[in-house]
């Protein structure tokens, strides 16, 4: 079955308030309306990163040695998140929930990927940090940003699956949810 497109009666409802996952299924040439869920993450916790966005369902988490990173807290965190990827790796893990409201199926699944960082300049750290989007994304990591960009050495996977919103796995479990 053809994914919906604007001729398509299949209506498409973002759960996320993401201006990132706006852009990417706007780019992947789908109409939709967003209608997000006013919900604490951080009252959802679970050890393992791939569960822990499955039971988010629409978030995305960085790991770091280990840890799970979600939005900063303050400044001071975001720096510290900014400064250990700096001539290091981290690894995004990022889940697409889809639920068919005509037939009642649900799929949601993950995507993975590995980012290495060449060393990070304390003077670009403060000025992502003062322009304040990285407060504002889990893990204080936008690999696309125009400062970021120069120091992102290597990326395993896609960075449309960074950003939160993987357009592979979305488009399968909506072309699986559409199938039934």
């Amino acid at each position: 079955m053809e994914a919906p497109t604007a001729n398509s009666p299949v209506k498409i409802i973002l759960g996320s308030s993401s201006i990132a996952r706006r852009d990417i299924l706007a780019k992947m040439g789908y109409e939709f309306t967003v209608a997000s869920a006013d919900i604490d993450e951080k009252s959802i916790r679970k050890e393992q990163p791939e569960e822990l966005v499955m039971a988010l369902a629409e978030a995305k988490v960085v790991v770091y040695e280990g840890a799970i990173r979600e939005k900063p807290s303050n400044e001071e965190e975001a720096r510290q998140f900014l400064k250990g990827y700096s001539g290091s790796h981290a690894a995004t893990v990022s889940s697409v929930l889809v639920t068919n409201l005509k037939t009642g199926f649900r799929k949601v699944d993950f995507d993975r990927v590995e980012i290495y960082f060449r060393e990070i300049h304390d003077e670009v750290i403060e000025k992502l940090i003062e322009e304040g989007h990285v407060l504002r994304v889990a893990g204080g990591l936008i690999i696309e940003h125009h400062l970021v960009l120069p120091y992102v050495k290597k990326v395993v996977g896609t960075t449309d699956s960074v950003m939160g919103l993987p357009k592979a796995l979305t488009e399968r479990l909506m072309k699986e949810a559409l199938a039934l």
